[in-house]
């Protein structure tokens, strides 16, 4: 028992010191809170030319993008592909066939 009430006389005083270190620690965090706190004002705003210039940037990247996706091999603009009628009805058959093994499944 005598050595339980050492230990806790241990911890009790290893507690004190914690709380005057912690207490010692708000104090100085309240002395430059104020100094390196939250700051507030007008940093990093931009001028009307400046967002326009950056506008007209992002618009011709994109002007670019655009144009190499609708070209070709040779300069020209893609054809646009288109499906062949035999080919739709393979392909709607197939799916007619499909859905009628779902449905037989569900029977």
């Amino acid at each position: 028992m005598a050595n339980l009430t050492g230990v806790v006389r241990l911890l009790k005083k290893e507690q004190d010191r914690l709380t005057k270190e912690l207490r010692g620690i708000g104090a100085a965090l309240a002395a430059f809170g104020k100094t390196y706190g939250k700051q507030t004002g007008a940093r990093g705003r931009l001028s009307a030319a400046a967002r326009a210039r950056i506008g007209a940037a992002q618009r011709a990247r994109w002007a670019r993008v655009r144009a190499s996706k609708s070209t070709g091999r040779n300069g020209t603009a893609a054809p646009k592909r288109t499906m062949s009628a035999a080919a739709r009805k393979r392909i709607a058959a197939a799916q007619r066939a499909r859905w009628a093994k779902v449905k037989a499944a569900k029977k």
